[in-house]
Parts: C-alpha cells; structure tokens; sequence
C-alpha cells in the first residue's frame, strides 16, 4: 500500500466564500435550495421587524430563480470605515459579516433578528450561479451582481434615481449541483412566508409562482389578529376544548432581561389534534429549543398551581409535564437579543436563559388568566389529570419477551421454511394432540403450526397495553411478526408480518365455533389491519366421514367429508341414487382434530387443493353494526342484553347439541 505524504504542504487554507461552495452542508441544507432562499427572506423579514419594512414580495420564476423584494431602508452600499469596500459587497461576499454583530456598543442596525450562529446571505452567493442586488437608498437606484459563486464580483453601479422609495430586490439563481434537488418545496416555502406575516402583524407577504404560459399565481397574507389568528386557522375543523389564550409580554428598564426581550404566545387544547410551531427572532425553529421548555414550564406551573388551589388532584396521582403540555397546542414567538442556535440553519435555540425568560413572562399572567376562568382552568386540569392516570396505567404495560433486543419466538411453534411471505401460512390449531397431528400433516415449506391451549381470553376489552399478561395472546402476536393496533393505523404496522395467511383451525364443534369467536375477536379488536387486508381464514375440517364400498374393478372404493348434517344428508342422497344401500355407507363423526389421522387432516383442512378454508372479510372497513355486535356478544357487561338476544334470536340458530 502506498504511503500518503504528510507534512507542512498536506495543509489548505479555504478563504472567502470557498469553505462554503467546497463543504456546503456545514453551512447549509442541502436537501433543496430552501435555506438560501431563506437567508434572503430573513433580511426583509428583519427590516420589518425592526419597524422599517411594511411589504415583503417573492417572485418564482420559470428558469428557477428567485426575486425577493423589501420596501426597507435598503443595504448601505458607502465603503466600510475599515474594509474600504462597498457594504453590499461585504454582506453578500464576506462570511459572518452584517448589521447584527455591534449590538453591546448601540450601534447594531438590528435590535433583535435571527442570530448570529448562521452564516448570512454570504452562503446564498456562495451556492448560486448568479445573485443580482438591487438597492433603492438616498433617492439613487444602485445595482451589483454576483456570479460563479461570488468569486466574479461586478462593479457597483448606480441605475437612476428612485425619489423617496427605498428597500432591496434580490434575484437569486441556484447552483443545483450544491442540492439534491435543484427546486424549492412550494410548501415549505408557502409555510415560512405564511410564518413571517403571522410574526408581523400588519406586514403584508405575497408569493407569486411564473406558470409555464407566463401568468402569474399570486398568494398573499396578511395577519391583524396575529398568533391567535393562526393557531385557529392551523386547528381548523377541531373542536377547542378551551379558547385560545393569547398574550405577550416584553422586559422594560427595571426588569432582569435586556429592554425589549420578551414572548408573545397563543395557545390552546383542542379534541384530538396537536399542533406547535415557534419561533425566534421571526426564525422558525422546526426542531424547538430553549424556548419551548420554558413555554411548557410555565404553563406546567401555572396548571398545578391552580389544580391544588382548587384540591382537585386525585390522591395517588402525580402530575407530570407532560401530561398537561402533551395535548397542547401552540405557536409561541420569542425576542432575544442574542440568540444561540444548534446548528447553522438554525432549527433548534440553545440559549440556556431563553428558559427562564419564557417561563417567567408566562407564569403570571396565565395563573392569572386560569383563576379569572375557573370553567376552562377545570377542563385543563381534568385533560392533565386523565393523561397522568393513563401514563400511570401505561406503566403497567407488559412487553413482549425479548433477547439480545429481539422478540423471541414460541418454542412451541413450528416453523416453515420458506420466507416468502405470500406463501407462507401460520395455522393456529385448538390443542396439543392436534397441533401434534397439523405437524405431521403439514408442507414444512411453507406451512407453520402454532398449537394453542384450550380457549383464548376474551379480548375485546382488555388494555392493548395488557394484552401480552396472556401467553397464547402473546405467543400469537410474536408468532405473526405484528405488534397490537388500532384501525386507524397504517398498513406499515404489517411490515414485519411473517405470514400472507394466518388460518384458524379449531374442531368442527361448538367448543371450536367458541374458540374461532375468540381469535377472530382478537384480530378485529387489536390486529385489525390484518383483517382488512385479508390476511385471516378460517379451516373448514370435516364433521363426518362417508365410506363407500368398491362397486366392482371400474369403481374402487371412495371416502367423503361433510362438514355437517345437512352437506351428510347431501351425500348420502347422491350416493342412494348412484344404487347403494344405505346400510352400506359406513358413516362415521369426528370428535375433534386429534382424532384425525395426519393424511386425513391434510386432505380436508391443510392441501390447498383439497382444503375447504373460508376467508374472513370487512366490507368498508369495520362499521358501526359490526363494533355494536361485538360489544353485545363479547363486552362483560352485556350479560342482560345478550339473554334478551338469544331469546329473541335462539329459534334461528342450527346447534349441533
């Protein structure tokens, strides 16, 4: 093997905007343009924060590029004091340079604004075949492009005079070979600028997409009502268990935190539905932070305080966090002179005291707020008590058996050997002696044998969470690969499923009719995907057996199976006007599956070209009658009402007694 050199000449140095176009994803995403297209937003976004800017525009265009347009006070474009080059230059061209840095001294542009942790606009030229910069300032219209990734700088030029109009347009084309994909998510894009005019009330945002024949769609947004609005407008069609409390509060002279640091916040509890978005410094952190802990402390605080004011704990039950805040709706916007984020597209706040200045801008006032609505404080004490008593309860919950990390499966399972999935079939066999004859019987390539012992519990009402206290249920569910779920769930809870046909084999009796009732109540209550997907069947095994004699050479002897009187009567008709006499047939019943020779219980119940297997189907999903039927026959506390259905039904029923 060659030896590599290492010395003084192994070292490189990047400058400029280098490091940035040679390691992209240490600067930026670099899934989709989006973030440098953001970078530019962010800069409009912070001259309407700061009370200059009362219009936001983007421009998509067709060729792929960009136009965001500000009516701010527009990029200085003077030569810097110390650099001597062009501001504008500097903000697009130079790393960790911009108005936000010289904020101890007063003499910051920005108060607040997205943080120092990124690296700017700088990354946008640096990733992009071309910026174009417009700035309208001091009545003169300046222009100065950027191209090649900023290493081609143009010369800055003034274009005309613009009277009194002042702000910035940027044209931003992308370098797709930074990106996975060279296009921009409409919808991430429509949700940040949607954002943005929710941060600023009264600001109004328009988005407009270049369609192939030339016209333009145009999206605009615009928020008065702030927070509030837009938590409605994100929970719509959810039935609030309690309004939106919304407010903000921001430090003053006299307060612990810098002048001007502060929260604004809407929340809520809706029926079935939790949504959160934050932000700080209009920067949306899609990951949280800081400031979504102290949110939750706050309101955490604020909800036990008042829950034991008003004695209303149960005894036994302790409150957690997350049992008042892990429903709870919100959109929560944060003021921090300088913020600190975890990574350079800013997804998460670090800052350790954004915790402390959310928690205690929020504590009072909602306290305050809880007490003055004593109504809506008791529907949010009794959502956090319930959650709390059902994590209690959840603690119970038994797990599956596992070693190494792996559910291990039922030694007393025999297994097939295949592993085609479509092909292999799992039959669950009422008792040891006949799981012993279904193991001889059986196709070992593709057919698996899981003996049960006598009759499954009734299912239908235990706690999914318990579900696994019960060894055949167990040994079942590890058995077929798939965890206990709801019929909501995806079809991705079948992903692990080791069996296309799970196939319910029990005697041809009632005691069997009773067992295949309690499987098939275990699947439609806590396996329900399987049944809807077609995964689940029930054998057919014969009642009786018919022998008939040989009828000369031509007609050997011959055997029949009935599943019950009627198919018996049938048969023995058939074979009376084929000229036997009836003392010939030699008509014997089957106690049960053990009785059964392996090859008989092959060819009536396990060759599929001899078996007799009825698939179990739901037409449109598992509706009302079917739950309703359910809870009648199998809940506990039926007992009265299902008396009432066997007398009114007893006399349709054909029991084999």
């Amino acid at each position: 093997m060659s030896q590599k050199q290492y010395d003084e000449s192994s070292f490189r140095v990047l400058k400029g905007l280098e490091p940035v176009r040679e390691r992209p994803g240490m600067y930026t995403r670099t899934d989709s343009p989006c973030h440098i297209i953001q970078e530019v937003i962010d800069n409009a976004a912070d001259e309407a924060l700061a009370g200059f800017a009362k219009n936001i525009h983007v421009l998509v265009l067709r060729d792929g590029s960009f136009t965001v347009t500000d009516d701010g006070r527009g990029i200085p474009v003077g030569p810097h004091p110390v650099e001597k080059v062009p501001v504008v230059v500097l903000a697009y061209t130079v790393l960790h340079a911009g108005g936000k840095f010289d904020k101890k001294s007063g003499n910051s542009a920005y108060a607040f604004s997205g943080g120092l942790h990124g690296v700017g606009v700088a990354v946008t030229t640096a990733l992009s075949q071309r910026v174009e910069v417009e700035v309208r300032r001091e009545g003169q219209v300046h222009q100065i492009a950027f191209a090649d990734g900023g290493r081609d700088i143009g010369k800055l030029v003034e274009a005309g005079s613009c009277g009194r109009q002042t702000g910035t347009r940027v044209r931003v084309w992308p370098d797709g070979k930074y990106f996975d994909s060279p296009k921009v998510p409409m919808n991430e894009l429509e949700r940040l600028l949607r954002s943005k005019a929710v941060l600023l009330p009264g600001v109004r945002v328009i988005l407009e997409v270049e369609q192939a024949d030339g016209s333009l769609v145009k999206q605009e947004w615009r928020y008065q009502d702030g927070l509030p609005g837009y938590l409605r407008e994100m929970a719509s069609g959810a039935e609030p268990i309690t309004p939106i409390y919304a407010s903000e509060k921001y430090a003053g002279e006299d307060e612990d935190f810098a002048v001007g640091e502060g929260v604004a916040w809407a929340f809520g509890w809706f029926d079935g539905i939790q949504l959160g978005e934050s932000y700080v410094n209009l920067i949306p952190t899609v990951a949280g932070g800081t400031h979504e802990s102290g949110l939750r402390s706050g309101v955490f605080e604020a909800v036990k305080s008042f829950i034991e004011h008003h004695s209303l704990l149960p005894k036994g039950v302790k409150l957690q966090q997350e049992d008042v805040c892990g429903k709870m709706s919100y959109v929560l916007s944060a003021r921090i002179l300088d913020p600190q984020f975890q990574g350079q597209v800013k997804e998460k706040l670090n800052s350790r005291e954004a915790v402390k200045l959310v928690s205690t801008m929020l504590l009072h006032p909602f306290e305050a707020w809880l007490n003055q609505n004593v109504e809506f404080g008791k529907a949010i004490a009794e959502l956090a008590i319930k959650q709390a008593q059902s994590r209690l309860k959840d603690a119970q919950k038994v797990e599956k058996k596992k070693s190494s990390g792996v559910a291990v499966l039922p030694g007393k399972l025999a297994d097939c050997e295949s592993e085609n999935i479509a092909d292999n079939e799992l039959y669950l066999v009422e008792g040891d002696s006949a799981g012993g004859s279904a193991k001889l019987a059986r196709e070992r390539e593709t057919q698996a044998i899981l003996p049960l012992r006598g009759k499954v519990q009734n299912a239908w009402e235990i706690d999914p969470n318990r579900l696994f206290a019960n060894a055949e249920i167990h040994d079942i569910s590890v058995a077929i690969g798939v965890d206990p779920h709801t019929p909501e769930a995806s079809d991705s809870v079948l992903d692990h499923l080791r069996y296309g046909k799970i196939i319910i084999m029990a005697d041809a009796d009632v005691d069997g009719s009773h067992i295949q009732t309690l499987l098939l109540t275990l699947f439609l209550r806590h396996f329900p995907r399987l049944v809807a997907k077609g995964h689940v069947f029930i054998a057919l095994p014969p009642l009786f057996r018919i022998d008939v004699p040989a009828q000369g050479k031509k007609r050997p002897a011959r055997r029949f199976y009935a599943l019950d009187e009627g198919e018996r009567a049938s048969i023995r008709d058939r074979l009376i006007k084929e000229g036997f006499r009836e003392e010939q047939l030699e008509i014997g019943r089957f106690k049960g599956l053990g009785e059964m020779q392996p090859a008989q219980l092959k060819e009536t119940a396990m060759d599929p070209a001899t078996r007799r297997v009825l698939p179990v189907t739901i037409d449109q999903g598992i509706d009302a009658r079917t739950l309703a039927l359910f809870d009648l026959l199998m809940g506990k506390g039926e007992a009265s009402s299902r008396r009432a259905w066997m007398e009114a039904k007893g006399n349709l029923v054909e029991a084999d007694l």
